[in-house]
């Protein structure tokens, strides 16, 4: 009889267990790997398949259906383009101007930006408003060749640096991750006794990390990639040329065959060679330093577009 006397409050029931996912969950993570799946072989087929084309063979290539293997491994796309003698030195201007450009417009961008900051600089409202402008108006190309020839800047390795030295865009992805710092920081350190330029360099420096990460990116892109300004401005000079002027020399010798390049045997070279392997080639060549440089400011880059973004 006891048996039977139980309550149903002695019988506990069974809980689920810790981490099981019920099915409604599974489908919902089965539907969210397989998009991510797409996105990532969507974003990565056409860099393999451009690298693919690079290692193959130039009139296998001209056949077409290569993925993202090459159907006949050669190298000798990137012996063409490596045996151009002007390559060499347009690599180290291209490095040159990178590195100089980059760290002097970071310099200039953040002091720029920390002087808009300070609340008692009375003209802070004005020279924004101007800065904001020159993002929208340009004086035009012409007007840029005549002040940069009176400055007497052709045919220099400055006309790299200083034209694009400040930019207010830049200057404002800075000026509104500084806006963010606590002031009191600053005014602190004026208590303790440091000046403008000690408050900027000890304490705005390292705590714009990510901004200038951010800026520095974007300086070293636009620097590296840069190759118009050599046209207009270097193009009679082979030793301050860069190596996207070269790699477009290069690639308008395969595609038109001309004589426009220097070197002995090149006219030779072109012509067995495809102007699609050359071309996929130099898109390697051009691309890869800056994707060794990009996973170092990943982070950065990405705290720093955030933060800026989300302040006026």
């Amino acid at each position: 009889m006891e048996a039977f006397q139980q309550t149903p409050s002695s019988v506990k029931p069974k809980r689920p267990k810790i981490g099981a996912k019920s099915p409604q969950d599974l489908i919902f993570d089965t539907f969210v790997y397989v998009f991510i799946g797409i996105v990532t072989i969507a974003t990565l087929y056409p860099f393999l398949n451009v690298l693919a084309i690079s290692f193959n063979d130039s009139v296998d290539t001209v056949r077409g259906g290569i993925s993202i293997f090459p159907r006949q491994f050669t190298l000798e796309n990137y012996k063409l383009i490596f045996s151009y003698e002007g390559l060499i030195t347009g690599f180290k201007i291209s490095v040159l101007r990178t590195l100089i450009g980059t760290l002097a417009g970071l310099v200039s961008g953040s002091m720029v930006a920390y002087t808009l900051a300070r609340r008692e600089f009375q003209g802070r409202r004005f020279v924004s408003v101007f800065l904001a402008i020159t993002m929208y108006v340009s004086g035009g190309l012409i007007p840029g060749f005549i002040l940069i020839k009176n400055l007497d800047l052709i045919n220099t390795f400055a006309v790299y640096i200083l034209p694009g030295l400040v930019s207010a865009f830049n200057i404002f992805i800075i000026r509104s991750f500084i806006d963010g710092i606590p002031y009191a920081l600053q005014e602190s350190a004026k208590l303790d006794g440091a000046n403008d330029f000690t408050i900027y360099w000890r304490v705005i420096l390292p705590l714009t990390k990510p901004a200038l990460a951010t800026v520095a990116l974007f300086l070293a892109v636009g620097q590296w990639n840069s190759w118009f300004d050599t046209y207009l401005y270097n193009g009679s000079n082979d030793s301050l040329t860069t190596l996207q002027y070269e790699l477009m020399k290069v690639l308008q010798s395969t595609t038109t065959n001309s004589n426009n390049i220097r070197g002995e045997n090149m006219s030779q070279l072109m012509s067995q060679v495809s102007p699609d392997a050359v071309k996929m080639a130099i898109t390697i060549i051009a691309t890869v330093p800056i994707l060794i440089v990009y996973p170092f400011l990943q982070k950065y880059f990405v705290k720093g577009m955030t933060l800026g973004a989300v302040k006026s």
